[in-house]
């Protein structure tokens, strides 16, 4: 159950009940490709960097280890340790973007293993069969996401064959709830939109999908070449036609400052690999802008990395040291710098939620705007 409690403008403070748990939003979703964040992050980490939900992804656990693994093992959650939320994106991103040689048809697509080339058949039914072998909390629906620059006649078709996927996700994942053996019997299930950056497209295919009554909606196929001013205006064209009383999830985005301008157009999901991967090369995240901590001017600083920070990370060592650390290339320093980038999305999402409930949103979106603005490295 979604329950909208406080709006600020367009921006929405809200609470989401799950099976496993109440997600407040806006929330940054974590993410844990294959059941793990990147940087030797741990789910024990996650709870005391503040994690509400954590994303997982059908494609990569379905070839390693398995989703019939998984299943055996007790699902998702058990597998990994983890009592809070769980979302599994479909695959099909990961299907159209990282297997090459693929064969679209009406059934689904056929395309190779990443990891050992072996032939896999993936459509709505089999994407539903993986997530519910997985039992993650909410489960996405299976979509073609076709390439921003698409030619228009291409993108219609597309997103016509994405709803009639739909359809069919819709009804497995019912016959799948309904079965004795099923893990998770109270899936969830959102919907995705597509319709790259034609504004009337985008908004037809948002209509016909809000019909369905789904747990919740996503903007799909954003954050893929198009321009930040593109997307911040589809995002502001499509928002109004998904139902105003499930959540709404922008796939794939993105920066603190992305998040920021996509919550004033009224979106409550978020999940992002910057602040993981960016970590993982130094890359730091700070109110003040983005620090790179090879940076020789780093080398005698005994500062934390953010002195505003009260992650595990800045309680405890400095620049200098993670430095170093990252320098010698030890697993440590990527480790450290993840847990802050995370804590620092985490952190961000809460005072976000803090600023639409006490109506200062705008206040808080342009001080905020305004330091990421002053000390990129």
């Amino acid at each position: 159950m979604y329950k909208v409690i406080k709006t600020d403008g367009n921006a929405k403070r809200a609470v989401f009940e799950t099976v496993h748990g109440t997600v407040q939003t806006p929330v940054f979703m974590n993410v844990g490709t294959v059941a793990a964040i990147k940087g030797a992050v741990a789910t024990t980490d996650l709870k005391e960097i503040g994690t509400q939900i954590e994303l997982s992804n059908t494609y990569h656990l379905h070839v390693r280890p398995g989703d019939h693994i998984v299943k055996k093992l007790g699902g998702l959650h058990r597998f990994m340790n983890w009592d809070r939320p769980i979302l599994t994106d479909s695959g099909g991103f990961q299907v159209f973007s990282l297997a090459g040689l693929r064969k679209i048809k009406e059934e689904g697509v056929t395309f190779n293993s990443h990891i050992d080339g072996r032939k896999i058949f993936m459509g709505p039914e089999e994407s539903m069969q993986i997530q519910s072998n997985l039992a993650s909390t909410i489960a996405m629906a299976f979509d073609e996401c076709p390439s921003s620059t698409a030619e228009r006649s291409y993108i219609e078709a597309s997103v016509d064959r994405t709803t009639r996927w739909l359809h069919r996700c819709k009804t497995e994942m019912a016959r799948l709830n309904s079965l004795e053996d099923t893990i998770n019997k109270s899936q969830m299930l959102f919907g995705i939109n597509q319709g790259a950056i034609f504004p009337d497209i985008r908004i037809r295919h948002a209509k016909e999908i809000s019909e369905l009554d789904l747990d919740g909606y996503a903007i799909g196929g954003l954050a893929v070449g198009e321009s930040h001013e593109e997307m911040y205006h589809i995002i502001e064209e499509t928002v109004p036609h998904l139902p105003k009383d499930k959540p709404t999830y922008l796939m794939g985005v993105g920066t603190p400052a992305n998040i920021i301008e996509a919550v004033d157009r009224g979106v409550d999901f978020f999940d992002c690999v910057y602040p993981s991967r960016n970590g993982r090369h130094g890359h730091v995240y700070t109110n003040h802008g983005k620090l790179n901590l090879f940076n020789a001017k780093y080398e005698l600083d005994e500062r934390p990395i953010s002195e505003e920070c009260n992650c595990p990370t800045c309680r405890s060592y400095s620049r200098a040291y993670i430095r170093h650390l990252l320098k010698a290339k030890e697993m440590l320093g990527m480790r450290l710098c993840v847990l802050h980038n995370l804590h620092f999305y985490n952190n961000m999402m809460s005072e976000i939620r803090t600023a639409i409930e006490e109506e200062r949103f705008k206040e808080y979106k342009k001080m905020r705007l305004e330091g990421f603005l002053q000390g990129e490295d």
